[in-house]
């Protein structure tokens, strides 16, 4: 697969209000990018041709071979507050994807479930969602509101990844240093977790412990993703969002992103599906 031998996906800038779409090549470490004019957060690969981006105001299908982008299904067209955020592709094919404030004003965001052209929320009044990942056999969906800093589990129909129960407490953060941001899960079922301000990745089991903690030399850890031909090194992205000159200067690898070798093994992405 393409993506054994790139890593894709979308930055987006808060302030400016733009997106660039970034492939860098895992082998080479040599990077194209194509500008946008959105704010995007997620990108997930529809076939060999085409993509799927969740932005600002909706779903986009995004040609690879020229960057052209059509909407496919507005998400929160008539909200000019919110954008989307985090999200991640279910085996079945569906696409879970969060909006939240552009400011992260309090709980004015959701998390939605996108499948076969159907747009559905399955929780609202989120604050930063985030987190967004799936077991190995597609059974438990995890996920966190960033602000409130408890990361969730919850059953989900395997073949459809519709929640059949209550979100249930996984980790409880409270207190702890830095917030739950991004995450994926291992081929054994580990759920691996960006702790934005806290320079590292978490390791967590699917009981809830935190069984390892991994460091990253930029303090604003964003997301994690297994990436390379066996899937066996870990790409980590960072930020700098509300960061002054002074903390950009503590902090000299801000914004960048890392390929770390880890000693675990990932799974390809599931292909989202549109009908």
């Amino acid at each position: 697969m393409a993506a054994a031998r790139a890593a894709i996906w979308s930055g987006a800038s808060i302030m400016r209000l733009s997106v660039s779409v970034a492939v860098v090549s895992c082998r080479m470490r040599s990077s194209t990018s194509w500008p946008r004019g959105v704010m995007a957060s997620v990108l997930a690969v529809v076939d060999d041709d085409r993509q799927l981006l969740a932005t600002e105001n909706g779903l986009y299908i995004r040609d690879i071979a020229d960057g052209r982008l059509v909407l496919h299904t507005p998400l929160e067209s008539d909200n000019a507050l919110t954008r989307s955020n985090d999200g991640r592709t279910h085996p079945c094919g569906a696409l879970w994807v969060g909006t939240m404030g552009r400011k992260a004003e309090k709980s004015i965001g959701a998390i939605y479930h996108f499948y076969r052209g159907e747009l559905k929320c399955l929780y609202a009044g989120v604050t930063i969602p985030n987190a967004i990942c799936f077991s190995p056999d597609g059974k438990t969906a995890y996920f966190t509101d960033t602000k409130q800093a408890i990361l969730h589990r919850v059953a989900i129909d395997p073949s459809t990844a519709m929640p059949i129960g209550d979100p249930a407490t996984l980790y409880d953060h409270r207190g702890g240093e830095g917030g739950l941001d991004g995450a994926v899960v291992d081929a054994q079922g580990l759920i691996w977790n960006a702790r934005w301000g806290g320079s590292c990745v978490d390791v967590y089991t699917p009981e809830g412990e935190r069984v390892r903690t991994i460091h990253v030399p930029a303090k604003q850890t964003s997301c994690p993703v297994f990436v390379g031909t066996n899937f066996d090194r870990l790409l980590v992205t960072s930020g700098w969002q509300g960061m002054d000159d002074h903390a950009r200067a503590a902090d000299p690898h801000h914004g960048k992103t890392f390929i770390l070798d880890v000693g675990a093994t990932g799974r390809p992405e599931p292909r989202v599906r549109l009908a």
